[in-house]
């Protein structure tokens, strides 16, 4: 079959089926009367198989491996090819998250739409130094949107740009707050981890609300970070999850240290004691009543000095032995302005 009739009956161009003669990939050895090639039918079974090789994403350099190397396995080809597009999708799968967060911002100009894929290119640069300046560079013009910074810092792993960019999100706000509010319902526990960080260190009662809801989280260390901010902020809510915390061995030294800072009245630290000491009553682990014998060090009033008082005869030494040093601490230190909590409230 001469070169027209081939291209015709098998749609592979003439001009490509010269190409693999060129490359050897295909080449007829008989030829016309008038010195035409002419293909063979194991020639056109071999286009076949090249062109079948082809529509897999294969390149002719591949094609012609595997027709022609005796060790080239299948195994191998069919390995090579999921990395590929495994590495292919992964690229369309970013370009994509790009155009749509352009596309999220509604941007009105083709210059809005040039910073927008600028800054989202940056972004997503593997230099942390670049990523970090283009927070920077798009908080000073106002040209952040508060969806792709938010994007950006849920899956950041530098702790300082991860700064920038929670920075960058308390300037814009609500906008900012609710950005990173999505992340609070990601099933990655890294990114509510990371959301939760954030939301902690923005001010107001939309991140508190937020905070308060990442109290009931499946994990501690997410639950530690909203009870520690919530304990700090003065809201009682976060005992529970506090003394959760330090049962747990999770940010334990904080959690504690917290709970010192909100037991501002008698009520609120004789309810504070009483919960520690039946965690204490509850645990037999002694490293997990070492923390909860630690943490009663930080709540003042009588209430905490009775409890210390019972555990100075607690059969863990550990325990007895932080009790003891703790009241001896307070026996030394003890003054009419520091024995107790205000009455007040």
């Amino acid at each position: 079959m001469l070169i027209g009739e081939l291209a015709r009956r098998t749609g592979v161009s003439a001009r490509m089926l010269r190409h693999y003669d060129s490359l050897g990939l295909v080449s007829p050895m008989d030829r016309s009367d008038g010195g035409y090639r002419e293909y063979s039918n194991d020639d056109i079974l071999r286009i076949f198989r090249v062109e079948s090789l082809r529509s897999l994403g294969l390149s002719l350099r591949e094609v012609q491996r595997a027709l022609d190397d005796p060790d080239f396995t299948p195994t191998a080809l069919v390995g090579e090819l999921i990395e590929q597009t495994r590495e292919r999708l992964a690229r369309e799968h970013d370009l994509l998250e790009r155009l749509q967060r352009v596309n999220d911002t509604d941007p009105g100009t083709w210059s809005d739409v040039l910073g927008l894929i600028e800054l989202v290119r940056d972004l997503g640069s593997d230099r942390p130094a670049r990523r970090q300046q283009a927070v920077f560079s798009a908080s000073e013009d106002g040209s952040a949107p508060a969806d792709v910074l938010a994007d950006a810092l849920l899956v950041e792993a530098v702790p300082n740009v991860a700064g920038a960019l929670g920075w960058s999100l308390a300037r814009l706000g609500d906008d900012g707050v609710a950005a990173l509010a999505r992340g609070l319902e990601s099933s990655d526990t890294e990114v509510r981890r990371r959301a939760t960080m954030a939301i902690a260190k923005i001010d107001g009662p939309k991140p508190t609300a937020l905070l308060e809801r990442a109290l009931t989280d499946e994990d501690i260390t997410i639950r530690s970070q909203a009870a520690i901010e919530l304990g700090a902020r003065g809201l009682i809510c976060a005992a529970p999850t506090l003394i959760d915390a330090i049962v747990a061995g999770s940010r334990d030294v904080e959690a504690a240290d917290a709970l010192g800072a909100l037991a501002q009245t008698q009520q609120i630290a004789d309810e504070l004691t009483g919960a520690l000491l039946e965690a204490l009553d509850k645990s037999s682990e002694p490293p997990v009543r070492s923390r909860l014998t630690q943490a009663l060090t930080e709540i003042p009033g009588a209430a905490a000095l009775r409890a210390l008082t019972r555990l100075t005869r607690d059969e863990d030494l550990a325990v007895a032995y932080t009790a003891r040093a703790v009241l001896s601490s307070r026996s030394l230190t003890s003054t009419p302005e520091n024995q107790g909590p205000s009455t007040r409230g």
